[in-house]
């Protein structure tokens, strides 16, 4: 019988697509999922939608900043408590790059998204700017690998493979960040939208729930 199948849609700019990243590759749960990462422009989604950020709207900016250090406390998620500098960042630079190592260097994408998710929400590296990316890509990346990373963020492939993850992000029904798409061993696939439901894509995908520490939150 085949494994379960978990794709994540990402932005780097979310604190709870970072949350659902952390998850996925440290909770023993997730274990044996084959996990897929797609880097997209939250942005364009955003637009795609009709959607508008949550920082925008009122009282609503406050309860994610205290949704945000909640979450990271109840399964020990490395975080710095403050928010970033110019919050929220442009991400287009990053997730073009993290695009760019998908399309060149598959193997290193998780390495190089847990760099930079740590770089901008642990460190508060400014990751929108190619010197500062380009350091925390470097940690990774060989120096000619980074070079050619860094110099496919400008071309059509590039951008045009993050517009058109964006979109499939959309026409699967993303409307925000973290998005799953779930198939089980049974072959259903389903989406689910939040971090806050990680415990919906577990029982879908036939994972066991710890019944311990932040499990006990989740819906």
């Amino acid at each position: 019988m085949p494994s379960p199948k978990l794709k994540l849609y990402f932005d780097t700019v979310s604190p709870f697509a970072y949350f659902a990243f952390w998850a996925l590759e440290n909770l023993p749960a997730f274990k044996n999922v084959e996990k897929t990462y797609v880097p997209i422009f939250l942005g364009g989604l955003m637009k795609a939608c009709d959607n508008r950020p949550p920082i925008e709207i009122t009282n609503k900016n406050k309860w994610i900043y205290v949704e945000r250090l909640r979450w990271a406390k109840q399964f020990n998620i490395p975080l710095k408590p403050e928010t970033p500098e110019g919050f929220p960042v442009l991400t287009l630079t990053p997730q073009r790059a993290l695009t760019a190592v998908s399309i060149l260097y598959p193997e290193l994408l998780v390495q190089c998204t847990s760099a930079v998710y740590t770089a901008f929400w642990v460190e508060h590296t400014r990751i929108n700017e190619p010197a500062a990316l380009g350091s925390v890509l470097g940690s990774v990346l060989a120096n000619d690998q980074l070079d050619k990373v860094m110099q496919a963020t400008s071309t059509k492939d590039v951008k045009d493979g993050l517009s058109e993850k964006t979109q499939e992000a959309f026409d699967t029904g993303a409307f925000g960040m973290p998005w799953f798409v779930a198939t089980n061993k049974k072959g259903e696939t389903e989406a689910f939208w939040g971090f806050d439901h990680l415990g919906q894509v577990a029982d879908h995908l036939g994972l066991e729930r710890p019944l311990q520490d932040g499990w006990r939150a989740m819906l």
